[in-house]
């Protein structure tokens, strides 16, 4: 057994992920790392998500494949789900061959396997995580279909105080508040990539949502007021090729498309400041808490979602304030802040110690084991 369990009794669980794990993704993110967590924690589990051409499973998890995705529009960016029906019967089929004690599904009201466990008789006990916020077409078209099928659920959870305001637009009955978890293990040690004067990551989807035009634009009024940065820009999307035309690969902007997770990790440590500028529609900004364990200063847009995980230790300026921005950026970079820089990071750390995914897959045990215990078993 794993030095880090700590289970008197080990659980088989299922953790159903709506979205392909060959795209990089929030909740694929979570689904992943809570696997590891669980699994270290001395339990069994199994990740049922779509899959994408050769893709390996992630290090560390057990993976049984549903199906391709499509690219389906979403709160405001591209969901990669699968929809085939047939993939869904064969889900369904797998999952009851696991003989799990307990099914966690995340994003239930996600096209796929997901909606299907919903709908399905005979699994054993499931645990809901809603992670969307904001207004939602599809919460509102499901919810009469919806209502009847959640109240099946044993436990309703929800990753912040918005995306359980989202939900209850949908769901029955209450709601457990959570978190997004950060593993803060795998930025322990990490080589830190070289950085190239100062130097601002941006790590996100290239759509108008996240804001990265912004970014670029606040780069150009630093230039241009005689105090450059260098700008990392990583993801991809349908913005990309549009502003890669209005701002091409220089010394000041270099565009790294998809990052495996290793270099995510080092980009992160290397950087001077982590650029979060969304716009809105972002239900926890877990990207900011990725950027403080790395010990990297975050400057972000001062929205509900990134307030609640900055807790006060990110810089937060105005949405769409292209001026508030580089000043912000400018200021961080340059090193005028009332507070020294490593007094700044470690309480960055210490924030991000505190949503750790190992706490966070604890919750989730005492949840498992509540719902077990709900059902008679």
């Amino acid at each position: 057994m794993p030095p880090e369990a700590e289970a008197s009794e080990h659980l088989r669980v299922a953790l159903v992920c709506p979205y392909s794990l060959s795209r990089p993704g929030g909740v694929q993110g979570q689904v992943v790392g809570l696997a590891r967590a669980l699994a270290r924690r001395g339990h069994r589990v199994t990740v049922l998500a779509p899959v994408d051409g050769e893709v390996a499973a992630p290090d560390g998890v057990d993976l049984v494949p549903t199906g391709r995705s499509v690219a389906l529009p979403a709160n405001g960016s591209v969901a990669p789900v699968s929809v085939s029906p047939v993939a869904v019967h064969r889900g369904l089929a797998a999952l009851r061959g696991l003989d799990a004690d307990v099914v966690h599904v995340h994003e239930p009201f996600a096209p796929g396997l997901t909606y299907g466990v919903l709908a399905a008789r005979g699994l054993p006990p499931v645990v809901a995580t809603f992670h969307r916020s904001g207004t939602s077409a599809l919460y509102g078209l499901l919810r009469p279909l919806a209502r009847p099928l959640t109240r099946r659920l044993a436990v309703r959870c929800a990753v912040s105080a918005a995306a359980a305001a989202t939900a209850r637009r949908a769901v029955a009955g209450a709601i457990v508040p959570l978190f997004n978890g950060v593993e803060v293990d795998r930025f322990a040690g990490v080589e830190p990539w070289p950085g190239e004067g100062r130097t601002v990551l941006f790590l996100g989807r290239h759509e108008p949502r996240k804001g990265l035009a912004l970014l670029l634009a606040a780069g150009d009024v630093l230039a241009g007021r005689g105090r450059p940065v260098t700008l990392w820009i990583a993801g991809d999307g349908p913005e990309t090729e549009p502003l890669r035309r209005r701002h091409p690969s220089s010394d000041r902007v270099r565009w790294l498309g998809v990052l495996d997770e290793e270099e995510k990790v080092r980009r992160l440590a290397g950087a001077d400041a982590l650029c979060a500028p969304s716009l809105g529609g972002e239900s926890f900004g877990l990207v900011l808490l990725e950027g403080l364990a790395a010990r990297t200063v975050v400057v972000a847009s001062d929205i509900s979602g990134y307030r609640e995980a900055a807790g006060g230790c990110a810089v937060l300026v105005p949405a769409g304030d292209v001026a508030g921005l580089a000043d912000a950026l400018g200021d961080v970079l340059d090193g005028r802040r009332a507070v020294p820089r490593s007094a700044w990071l470690d309480r960055g750390t210490a924030r991000a110690d505190g949503w750790s995914m190992g706490t966070l897959a604890q919750r989730y045990e005492e949840l498992y084991r509540a719902a077990l215990v709900g059902a008679g078993r």
